[in-house]
């Protein structure tokens, strides 16, 4: 069976960020203060972004230029094919076309750079010296890594000890390209120092490790923070992907039903299925556009939209989002990626306005779809885009019962490569559901 897919050239990679304030149907919320609870002024930002950051957060045009050194670097492997799974497909007996936007090329193996590169640069010129972030599964960690080390900058990087424990060959990776890696909670941080006291076997979350990686940005000079998901910046520089997808189904003359992508934080769902809101939000066009997260941390199915911390220890401004609480620590699933308690204030907006849906998954059924992607397709996916399998195969099956045609398209938002222990206690059946609980945790289903 011939593999079908959908190229684009060189001279095809965007040239603008595609912002998605420019067409909301009402503005964005500001953030607010975390002291005050005003609506937050962009001094107040300075202590941990460039100046020339803070004005895309901020941005209302609607289309943002993208530097020639930021090309040049994404050059290296853009631009990602658009590929039908129609082995896939066969498989599964469906009338439905099954296509997916392949992000597994980078150099960290993972959508991750399309930020990382941009924000490098922006705090390059911007005189920044050393970068400090978090992680959760290390893609984040090591795309900024990456982008650091071509942009010659420093790289402190706090992983979320699960993963840390987890993954530690993304730790490797990150300190091929020099980066530090402390594990969160860590003792290098008044922070991490506190909830080791308090409580010595924490497994960590984005939430703790943002504050950690904070504090850390705020009591060193020449230092700014960078973050991998969430804000706007962050999802504007992924919009790449999906303008590309567009213009791939543009040429082919396709039409995407569906739209599916995994969500924790927002960035590589935004970046895919951005461009294709604005028809949605005008009436234009009907597409489904579904965001899927682990039943563990579901923020979008389970959590409250309204202003919460994007941190544990209430130093970042308050931003309106769908949240589980800025404490919430989940269960330490495979998917680090997607265990974080709140979601990007622009996905929440589309979410309260139902231009967008979401589904919550469990964790073994993820794998199962994942390794049937791998046996038909031949790609091993990270867990993180094993939720967005699980739901494009189920659509899939829905076609089949129903009969009818449809095209569905997800965003392979990275491989897996470096997951195999995740793999390997799933098929060494070693592997446990968990079921969010209101009260503040997760219990085994």
């Amino acid at each position: 069976m011939a593999k079908t897919e959908i190229l684009l050239t060189k001279q095809d990679i965007p040239r603008q960020w595609y912002n998605i304030q420019a067409d909301l149907r009402s503005p964005l919320a500001l953030p607010l203060h975390p002291v005050t609870n005003q609506p937050a002024a962009l001094s107040d930002l300075e202590a941990i972004f460039p100046v020339n950051i803070i004005e895309q957060e901020v941005s209302q045009e609607r289309w943002i230029g993208i530097p020639d050194s930021v090309l040049d670097v994404l050059a290296m492997w853009r631009p990602t094919p658009l590929v039908r799974a129609r082995r896939l497909e066969e498989a599964l007996g469906t009338p439905a076309q099954i296509w997916y936007k392949y992000e597994g090329g980078s150099p960290s193996g993972s959508h991750k750079n399309n930020t990382a590169v941009a924000q490098a640069y922006f705090n390059k010129i911007a005189g920044t010296k050393r970068l400090v972030t978090e992680t959760g599964a290390g893609q984040w960690g090591t795309a900024l890594s990456f982008a650091c080390y071509q942009f010659g900058i420093e790289c402190q990087v706090y992983m979320v000890r699960v993963s840390y424990d987890q993954k530690p060959y993304r730790r490797t990776m990150m300190r091929i390209w020099n980066a530090e890696v402390s594990p969160s909670p860590s003792n290098q941080t008044n922070t991490g120092r506190a909830m080791l006291q308090k409580a010595p076997d924490c497994p960590g979350s984005l939430g703790l490790a943002i504050s950690e990686a904070i504090e850390d940005t705020v009591t060193h000079a020449n230092t700014k923070y960078s973050l991998g998901s969430v804000l706007n910046h962050v999802l504007l520089h992924q919009t790449v992907i999906g303008l590309e997808a567009k213009e791939q189904f543009n040429r082919a003359g396709i039409k995407p039903d569906i739209l599916i992508g995994c969500a924790g934080g927002g960035s590589n769902f935004a970046g895919f299925v951005f461009p294709f809101c604005a028809g949605k939000i005008s009436g234009e066009s009907d597409c489904r556009i579904v965001a899927v997260e682990p039943t563990a941390c579901p923020s979008l199915t389970r959590g409250d939209y309204r202003y919460d911390f994007g941190d544990t220890g209430g130093m970042t401004p308050l931003m309106k989002m769908y949240t589980l609480g800025h404490d919430f620590i989940p269960a330490g699933i495979h998917a680090g990626g997607l265990r974080y308690h709140g979601m990007a204030p622009l996905v929440s907006a589309l979410m309260n306005e139902k231009v967008i849906e979401a589904r919550a998954v469990n964790q073994i059924p993820i794998f199962e779809a994942a390794v049937m992607f791998a046996r038909t397709e031949g790609l091993v996916a990270a867990p993180e885009t094993a939720h967005a399998i699980r739901v494009a195969i189920d659509e899939a099956l829905e076609a089949r019962k129903d009969g009818q045609p449809r095209v569905i398209a997800f965003i392979f938002s990275g491989h897996g490569l470096l997951d195999l222990s995740a793999y390997e206690a799933y098929l060494s059946g070693q592997l446990q559901d968990y079921e969010y609980t209101p009260q503040g945790g997760c219990v085994k289903s």
